[in-house]
């Protein structure tokens, strides 16, 4: 089967990794074509040619170019043949499966992102200064979100988001929680539900998880052993 597919991605961005893990997992063909945020390469007129909201990810299909991380997520599981568990066609259990998607815009996505650009990313690229206060602020808000995520979403023994399978939505959701432990944060402490089901999505979707996730296993690492000195 030839590579029609090609993926642009930077696996420091969160959908991005997700995107990755599941092409990776379920094995499509696809063209990894590496877009450096750093650099500024999805800035180029190049880039923008490919995706119009000069973001990552996005892909392009055949005859489509398509950007936002829940679309093409969608677009993937209803044109190739992946396991029906991602995205179920059962229309119960995939409700289930877009509500979160739909939830996850303004809560973990944002809040999780907000804190970690704040705090550690902004005064990284910009040298930007920390307000405490304005840290706190974004802080409560994440926790808020992991807060109801521990508790409504994965309460009562719930082994996924959407039920006993892993699907799209623990991707997505796994992938932004792993981000703010690059500046110092552990999203898993005080939170028993959210620590079992991280090591559940990280062990079905193994060898991959951990090697979308090295660069940020790396400044985590850094991170913390700068906190101790």
């Amino acid at each position: 089967m030839s590579k029609n597919l090609k993926y642009y991605y930077d696996l420091m961005s969160q959908p991005s990794r997700a995107l990755w893990i599941f092409l990776e997992k379920t094995k499509l063909p696809y063209e990894k074509c590496l877009i450096n945020l750093g650099k500024g390469e999805h800035l180029t007129e190049e880039f923008k040619a490919i995706n119009r909201f000069q973001k990552v990810p996005c892909i392009t299909d055949s005859q489509i170019k398509l950007a936002e991380s829940v679309a093409i997520f969608r677009y993937l599981c209803r044109e190739y043949q992946v396991p029906d568990h991602w995205y179920p066609a059962d229309s119960r259990r995939q409700a289930l499966v877009d509500e979160y998607l739909e939830w996850q815009h303004h809560n973990t996505r944002a809040t999780c992102a907000i804190y970690f650009q704040y705090v550690w990313l902004r005064p990284r690229m910009f040298g930007t200064k920390v307000d405490p206060k304005q840290a706190e602020k974004y802080r409560g808000q994440m926790e808020g979100t992991l807060d109801f995520i521990e508790r409504e979403y994965l309460g009562s023994g719930a082994r996924f988001i959407a039920g006993d399978e892993i699907t799209v939505a623990d991707l997505l959701a796994a992938c932004e929680i792993e981000q703010p432990r690059m500046a110092g944060y552990d999203p898993c402490e005080g939170r028993p539900n959210l620590t079992q089901w991280m090591a559940r999505v990280r062990e079905s979707t193994n060898p991959y998880y951990d090697q979308a996730h090295k660069l940020v296993n790396k400044f985590a690492q850094d991170t913390a052993s700068k906190a101790k000195l």
